[in-house]
């Protein structure tokens, strides 16, 4: 391989992946809303490894910004300043806790950042991506409504693109902060099987796979909470615990080792439509949610998708028509 491309790969599990990929030679983009940061990684990944590094400003909340970006990195690509596009690793995300807010266009925010602003990045970088390139999706355990991992976040509802993008308005209930990232992530494993259904009637020798990194507790997913429980959070008492209850635990270094081989290692070339786990230091393919399997949903997900992004017919991926 010799680009990957990675959504918020300048911190957490992201920037661990980076930092293994660069290691084997193989030039990065980092993709992201912080230029700051995003140099910093940079010019470390450059100085330890000698890889090119290119960083391209990027906010998943926006679609305006995806827009931006895609067409930057096409450009590039057209100009010879990156190599060919082995792979996008849908990354960047996050969990916003408090009131329910809206992105730019007026979708709620963690659908919009968590899904589709990679559902429209895809779309518009898919032609860019090599033969047999990968997309691969960070998901989370925590998209099972039966999983410990889903109860206590809160178990994700109904994977209703329209219903999710619209939570909160119209003087009606919001979701808890816990349901909108769990259901965020339920369909982030849907789009992950339904690109992979799409790719196959294309014939397309692309891989479409969905990766749950585990509860990584370093990468700042509990930002929004108050100190104590991101203190808490940390502790060997609280891996402990998570364990004993049956949540799926990881590492920063192991899930972000793991991405890395999901998305270079020819191992798993050949694994599209499948669902990996990071879970106590050992990577396997394992079973998602019961509903994310539901193709009638998903496909329905995907349509909605389209038009809650307003993709037109000249950007839609033409494997995708």
């Amino acid at each position: 391989m010799t680009t990957i491309l990675i959504t918020g790969g300048h911190s957490g599990i992201g920037l661990a992946a980076a930092r293994t990929l660069a290691a084997q030679n193989i030039d990065i983009v980092l993709a992201g809303r912080s230029l700051e940061r995003m140099r910093q990684v940079a010019d470390e990944l450059r100085a330890a490894h000698g890889v090119t590094v290119t960083t391209l400003t990027l906010d998943t909340s926006s679609l305006a910004s995806v827009r931006t970006g895609a067409a930057r990195f096409r450009t590039a690509i057209e100009a010879g300043e990156i190599d060919s596009l082995d792979a996008i690793l849908c990354n960047a995300g996050g969990r916003f806790d408090g009131e329910v807010s809206y992105s730019p266009d007026g979708y709620e925010t963690t659908f919009a950042t968590n899904c589709l602003g990679h559902f429209l990045f895809v779309e518009l970088l898919l032609p860019s991506l090599a033969e047999r390139g990968r997309v691969v999706y960070t998901a989370s355990g925590t998209h099972d409504p039966d999983s410990t991992d889903g109860k206590a976040v809160g178990a994700a509802v109904e994977p209703d693109a329209i219903a999710l993008a619209n939570d909160g308005k119209c003087g009606g209930k919001a979701l808890s902060a816990g349901k909108r990232y769990s259901t965020s992530k339920l369909c982030t494993v849907m789009y992950a099987y339904e690109l992979d259904r799409r790719l196959r009637r294309a014939d397309s020798s692309v891989a479409s796979i969905a990766f749950d990194p585990g509860s990584v507790p370093e990468t700042g997913f509990l930002r929004g909470m108050p100190k104590p429980i991101q203190w808490f959070s940390n502790t060997s008492v609280m891996k402990w615990t998570s364990k004993r209850i049956g949540i799926i635990t990881s590492d920063v270094e192991f899930s972000g080792a793991s991405l890395a081989a999901i998305a270079a290692d020819p191992d798993y070339a050949d694994h599209s439509g499948k669902y990996f786990q990071a879970n106590d230091g050992t990577l396997s393919a394992v079973r998602s949610a019961r509903i994310s399997y539901d193709e009638q949903r998903a496909a329905k997900l995907w349509d909605d998708s389209k038009q809650l992004v307003h993709l037109t017919a000249e950007e839609e991926a033409p494997q995708l028509r």
